[in-house]
């Protein structure tokens, strides 16, 4: 086969320019070139479209620092592609599949590509009947009342800056990895490499590396390595999968993927939509969501951190990832400024399996219950900031108190944060909190104040 050689004729931060001497000597989309730097650094240019001329205009999946005009290119001949993930568990890879942890060379056999063609990908429809819904506890009470976590589903956490969104991901991997002994791939896109560096050592700390593969494109890296490094992660969940493997994947954070497509949009010269973003937006999210789905002999669990700029939920970005959630926990300031963690919100905040069909009754009638609880405090609460307590019926202040209650019932103490709090994590079976719920709804523990359920474990550590 010819060897396709190109050179850089013009360089526009991460966008480059590669010409061609013939028409036939170009690349393909989305195949990759290699070109050396003037410090003879390799750096990966992959082909995003063709222009007049024999022009490819590629995105640099690096920095093109030192990237000179004139300076040849060569076709890799392939789309990108990252190792069979069989053999990754305990490592630390980059946008391109390769180790950045300093343990050496990864010896692999075989190689995925990261981009498919849509037709290829087969989903497991069953009909109805066969449905089964596996609950996966999680030991965060909140979350197992309401926002019931399943094998095979897509949760997304969304808050704006500093609400928990990473902290609260971190608990779920620690929870879930320890007791359900499942492979996991974290994908750190687009956010700091302090916050990557100290998940690398919480893994390490927590005896959780050996049955995990953590894969960045952080921050400081050019938006071609955030777009791709949710395609090369999403990849690696489905090598496992199609191998019989009950995959959780975590993505922090999916709204980065979403931002950096925007800017490659932009650099590319593309006119945005109305609303701002790449016109491709929902494209661009409803290709990677698409590919988190189950098989018959092996599931992709999703749990994605989405960040909300500005706290606004109405952002267009957040819209177009929601809309392919299952389950939607939304953190709120106000829970923060209350000291009230995890801060979901669980008015605002929403689950598909909160059903009669999925749970048991006794755990829908008590996950009914404590929401209109919650409504209900709601409405109270507005009228006590205005008029005080005493102002309220003899019913409506046992409703406000006992929501209260559950408020601070539904706290807990994480263990990924035990360094900084002090506090002890706690893990609480889902038996532990319908049990604690049912005695504060029924009034059995209507005589305790309520600053004794606060950052408490099961109801146990108050009656005795």
């Amino acid at each position: 086969m010819e060897e396709k050689i190109g050179k850089v004729i013009g360089v526009y931060g991460p966008v480059v320019d590669v010409q061609f001497d013939k028409a036939e000597a170009l690349p393909g989309i989305y195949e990759i070139l290699s070109v050396n730097t003037y410090d003879n650094k390799e750096l990966i240019l992959e082909v995003v479209e063709h222009r007049e001329n024999n022009i490819c205009r590629c995105i640099a999946l690096g920095f093109t620092y030192g990237l000179q005009k004139g300076t040849l290119v060569t076709s890799k001949g392939t789309t990108l592609v990252v190792p069979s993930a069989e053999k990754l568990f305990g490592r630390v890879l980059n946008v391109l599949g390769k180790p950045i942890d300093g343990k050496g060379k990864i010896e692999v056999d075989s190689y995925i590509p990261i981009r498919k063609p849509l037709a290829s990908s087969k989903f497991c429809i069953r009909k109805k009947t066969e449905l089964k819904f596996e609950i996966m506890e999680t030991g965060i009470k909140i979350i197992d009342l309401l926002f019931p976590l399943i094998k095979g589903s897509k949760t997304g956490i969304l808050g704006g800056a500093a609400l928990g969104k990473t902290i609260l991901i971190l608990e779920i991997i620690h929870n879930i990895i320890k007791k359900h002994r499942g492979a996991c791939i974290f994908a750190g896109v687009g956010e700091r490499i302090r916050e990557g560096n100290e998940l690398y050592y919480e893994f390490v700390r927590k005896e959780l590396l050996n049955r995990s593969i953590l894969m960045f494109g952080q921050m400081n890296e050019s938006p071609g390595v955030r777009f791709e490094s949710a395609h090369t992660a999403i990849t690696l969940a489905e090598t496992l999968r199609d191998k019989g493997e009950d995959v959780l994947f975590f993505v922090d954070n999916v709204f980065r993927f979403a931002q950096a497509g925007s800017e490659l949009s932009a650099l590319l010269g593309r006119i945005p939509s109305e609303t701002g973003y790449q016109p491709t937006l929902t494209t661009e999210v409803s290709q990677f969501h698409e590919r988190i789905s189950s098989k018959e002999r092996g599931s992709i669990t999703s749990v994605e951190a989405v960040y909300v700029p500005a706290d606004d939920l109405t952002d267009p970005a957040v819209v177009s990832i929601f809309s392919h959630l299952d389950s939607i926990l939304v953190l709120s300031r106000v829970y923060v400024q209350r000291g009230l963690y995890p801060a979901i919100n669980p008015l605002e905040s929403s689950s598909g399996f909160l059903s009669p069909e999925v749970l048991d009754k006794a755990h829908y009638d008590i996950a009914q219950e404590v929401l209109r609880y919650f409504q209900r405090y709601n409405e109270l609460r507005r009228i006590v900031s205005i008029i005080g307590k005493e102002e309220l019926t003899r019913e409506e202040r046992i409703i406000f108190e006992r929501a209260r209650k559950l408020q601070n019932f539904l706290t807990q103490p994480f263990f990924t944060v035990e360094l900084y709090t002090g506090r002890e994590g706690k893990y609480v079976s889902l038996e532990d909190t319908l049990g604690g719920c049912e005695r504060i709804i029924s009034g059995r523990l209507d005589s305790v104040p309520e600053d004794k359920f606060y950052m408490i474990g099961s109801i146990e550590e108050v009656v005795s």
